[in-house]
């Protein structure tokens, strides 16, 4: 029998940072969150260091035969998504700041490799507060909540006091079809791409949780309460923005290439209001990178530490002392850098990673929630501490239907009239990156990696 509070596991283990193996983990035996934590990470046969990115598809759904690849597969798709991801955002956060220079210098030439060279910096900053500063991130995290927060009011309120107003038939009956799509239903599903983007990631936190006490409930508290904050947040910024947008053919023609931005113009006639507002984004968007940047190198590290990638052995290096993953996040930014490049060549293929990175996250929640109801309907769950009760199954359900639905329509393109500058480079990325994969997988890592079901150690009796 293992007991809760005081057992001993012994396996053959590779540990980061040391070559040995033999490793013998024991409990503390210690109470509260720390135990819990504890337990987890023993159950699964691991020592705790960084992070430990267990999906439920590891363990749930498909014959042992097949979860071997299934896992491979959504950890492929997991630091494809994740990567793309940092990128998009970077190269958001380096588009706006060229869109304000445009609308304070109206000499400005927009170049694409400023784009890029942005991208690039942009990126570097955030490498260092997970480096040099990564003791101070938890630090940096609470400010940026801070900053989160007073940075929606100050764009909040300058609209509702300053911008003239758009009618409520305008705002809940007007429907513009600028695709050229057959009805405004096809165009409503092909433009879930903005609105999905802004939401997805919220696993995020789950690769940190080796890092987080009590993190079998904290963490999925944080995540129910990020979505109903944020969540809430989104819907009174779109009801104000769509009141307070003016003319949709007016901004979408902006030279500073972002209608929002020309929206807060006509709003407070002031390039400096105009100018703060858009700070206060970037430095939102910033912040996310920062926090991004930890958690795709988490990600990575520990999908290198089940042999998933190539070069996985340097990848899941740790030097011993450090508790960061410092080659994983200088593979990271290498892997940023070489995508913004991309952008020189063709600002519409670097455009198709923000719909890469959804792709690939939502096909990664797809095949989890698939899983899990397979599991649900072969029998009990495994215990945990966490759980939506009856309404889990439903909720579910739910989640498969509409990821289905949007995650078909992200390979759409924005016009049925396929040209170079309209078509959806996110499929060939996508289906190239997963046919590299698959021949991989073939080639080396059905031999090398390491699915977590394999490490997985239930108490018994």
């Amino acid at each position: 029998m293992m007991n809760n509070k005081d057992y001993m596991i012994e396996r053959n283990a590779e540990p980061l940072g040391d070559g040995d193996g033999d490793v013998e983990l024991h409990s503390l035996s210690r109470k509260g969150a720390m135990s819990h934590d504890e337990h987890d990470m023993q159950v699964l046969g691991r020592i705790q260091q960084l992070n430990r990115n267990f999906r439920f598809i590891s363990t749930l759904g498909f014959a042992s035969k097949a979860q071997k690849f299934v896992s491979y597969t959504v950890g492929w798709i997991a630091v494809l998504g994740w990567q793309v991801g940092l990128a998009s955002l970077a190269f958001l956060a380096g588009t706006m700041i060229q869109g304000l220079l445009v609308l304070n210098s109206p000499d400005y030439v927009f170049e694409q490799w400023h784009g890029t060279l942005l991208v690039i910096a942009i990126t570097a900053f955030c490498i260092i507060f997970n480096t040099v500063l990564a003791k101070r991130l938890p630090l940096v995290e609470g400010t940026v909540l801070i900053i989160h927060v007073l940075g929606f009011a100050g764009v909040l309120i300058p609209l509702w006091v300053l911008a003239p107003r758009n009618s409520p038939s305008q705002v809940f009956s007007e429907f513009l079809n600028l695709g050229g799509w057959s009805s405004n239903g096809v165009s409503f599903l092909v433009g879930l791409l903005t609105p999905v983007y802004t939401l997805i990631g919220a696993d995020s936190a789950v690769h940190m949780s080796e890092e987080i006490k009590d993190a079998s409930i904290v963490l999925p508290k944080a995540i129910m309460w990020a979505a109903a904050v944020n969540g809430g947040m989104g819907f009174a910024m779109v009801i104000t923005f769509c009141f307070t947008m003016g003319s949709v053919y007016d901004i979408i023609e902006s030279p500073t290439g972002y209608p929002f931005i020309q929206a807060f113009y006509n709003a407070t006639q002031s390039y400096a209001g105009t100018s703060i507002m858009t700070a206060l984004l970037i430095v939102n968007i910033t912040s996310a990178c920062i926090s991004t940047v930890a958690t795709v190198s988490r990600q990575t590290w520990a999908f290198a530490r089940d042999n998933g990638l190539p070069f996985s052995s340097f990848i899941a290096y740790v030097k011993p002392g450090w508790n960061i993953p410092l080659n994983a996040i200088v593979v990271t930014f290498f892997i940023t850098s070489l995508l913004s490049l991309i952008n020189i060549g063709s600002s519409v293929a670097f455009n198709a990673i923000g719909s890469l990175a959804i792709s690939a996250l939502l096909g990664t929640y797809l095949i989890s929630f698939t899983c899990l109801v397979i599991r649900r309907f072969k029998g009990p769950l495994p215990y945990r501490r966490w759980s939506l009760g009856p309404a889990g199954l439903y909720i579910n359900l739910g989640a498969i239907a509409f990821l289905l639905v949007v995650w078909v329509f992200i390979f759409f393109p924005v016009s049925p009239d396929v040209t170079h500058e309209t078509m959806n480079w996110n499929s060939v990325m996508f289906g190239g990156t997963m046919l590299f994969a698959t021949v991989y997988y073939l080639a080396r890592g059905r031999k090398v990696y390491t699915s977590p079901v394999h490490l997985i150690r239930r108490d018994e009796e």
